[in-house]
């Protein structure tokens, strides 16, 4: 039950209690008129009693036409004439009630909406007609529960009302969540949505500031880097040949691979980048990955199929490329095999399984084994790829062999 209500959404649940607590008013209303209608007619009854009781031990005793009266307009009744009496006896009236005490005999009849009382004793007769209203007792409980229903309505209205702003506030978010930076949460009010909104407005202004400062430090930071860089490699070429040459060369070019592969990171983690899709050959994006790469084709083993794609290519091979790279650095073998076709790329290669879930290497600067050469941003950089391409990477191992998938 409690997973069940944590799952349902806040609107639903409010209509849901609504509908539940309106329903369970309706039928009591329903049980309290029923109740009350039974209620009134023994009340009825009661009273009817009374009047015949009272007039019929009286009847003797000829009261007065004063005291008559004020009788009659008591106990809310009116005499019948003993014409009106005699036709309608004579009409087909609905029996209510009929009884005898010591007094005489009462009988309680219907014809219409009104209600009749008739009374006899040893010659004496006498109709009368009941006056009292029976409906304002239901209608007053009618308007009591309308009042309260329009009272139950407005309080659903308020709250629905009032929920409002959290619905917008959440397609905010959402928006923001999809990459647009650029949002202005709107809402003014100063109840708790008000500040919430106020808290996240002020987080994505924060945010913003934080991209945009990472973005100017990563381009400053791979301009600044690259000068140097290339000024040094200029000049190792004057120095003789040597180990030590050969280590500078390497160096250098391992902060130019480095600066590379930062870029790549800045690139697609920039907010507003979108992918140029074109229509490609995937023989050509493997070409395009192999190149890139720049590795002994003697240790590739490619299987794929002459089928065109439509996909951002320079993004594709670049995926591609890392997962070789990943491949060839990690396998037994140091070799590889590409199954490509327009469903999925799969890059296979022998080795153990990964000691931990894919999960733990895509975050960047993340490695299998530290020593080995490389970055640790391989994986996080497909994985980007993958997501800017609307593609899901997936890893299984299987007979001896570690499988990277891409889903296209």
């Amino acid at each position: 039950m409690r997973n069940l209500l944590r799952n349902v959404s806040v609107t639903t649940f409010i209509n849901i209690l609504f509908t539940l607590v309106l329903s369970l008013l309706l039928t009591a209303l329903f049980q309290f008129i029923s109740w009350d209608k039974e209620r009134q007619r023994i009340d009825e009854i009661t009273r009817y009693k009374l009047i015949s009781n009272l007039l019929l031990s009286t009847a003797q005793l000829n009261p007065s036409k004063e005291e008559k009266e004020e009788f009659y307009e008591n106990f809310h009744v009116k005499p019948v004439s003993d014409n009106e009496s005699r036709l309608l006896m004579s009409s087909k009236g609905e029996a209510i009630f009929q009884s005898e005490s010591v007094y005489g005999r009462m009988q309680i009849f219907a014809i219409g909406k009104n209600k009749y009382i008739y009374l006899k004793r040893y010659g004496y007769s006498l109709m009368l007609k009941d006056t009292k209203s029976v409906k304002l007792r239901l209608q007053l409980t009618i308007l009591i529960a309308v009042l309260i229903a329009s009272l139950f309505i407005f309080l659903y209205i308020a709250i629905i009302r009032k929920m409002t702003p959290l619905k917008k506030l959440h397609r905010q978010i959402e928006e923001f969540a999809n990459g647009n930076m650029n949002i202005k949460i709107t809402q003014k009010s100063n109840d708790e949505i008000g500040k919430i909104a106020q808290s996240f407005d002020n987080a994505i202004h924060h945010i913003r500031t934080l991209l945009e400062s990472k973005n100017l430090f990563m381009r400053n930071m791979m301009h600044e880097l690259k000068t140097p860089i290339t000024r040094g490699r200029i000049a190792i070429e004057m120095v003789e040949d040597g180990t030590s040459k050969q280590t500078l060369i390497r160096a250098f070019e391992r902060m130019n691979e480095l600066i590379e592969e930062l870029a790549h990171v800045e690139r697609l983690t920039t907010q507003n980048f979108q992918p140029h899709m074109r229509k490609a050959k995937l023989n050509s994006i493997i070409e395009e990955s192999i190149s890139l790469l720049l590795c002994d084709r003697n240790k590739l083993t490619i299987r794929t199929t002459d089928e065109t794609l439509l996909t951002d290519t320079k993004l594709l091979a670049l995926a591609i490329k890392n997962l070789l790279d990943n491949a060839l650095k990690y396998s037994t073998d140091e070799k590889a095999t590409i199954i490509a076709n327009s469903a999925s790329i799969k890059i296979i290669s022998k080795g153990k399984s990964l000691e931990h879930s894919l999960d733990y290497y895509l975050e960047p600067f993340t490695q299998e084994e530290k020593r080995n050469s490389g970055f640790g941003l391989g994986l996080y950089i497909v994985n980007n790829i993958a997501k800017r391409l609307n593609y899901t990477l997936n890893y299984y191992h299987k007979s001896n062999n570690n499988i990277f998938e891409l889903k296209l």
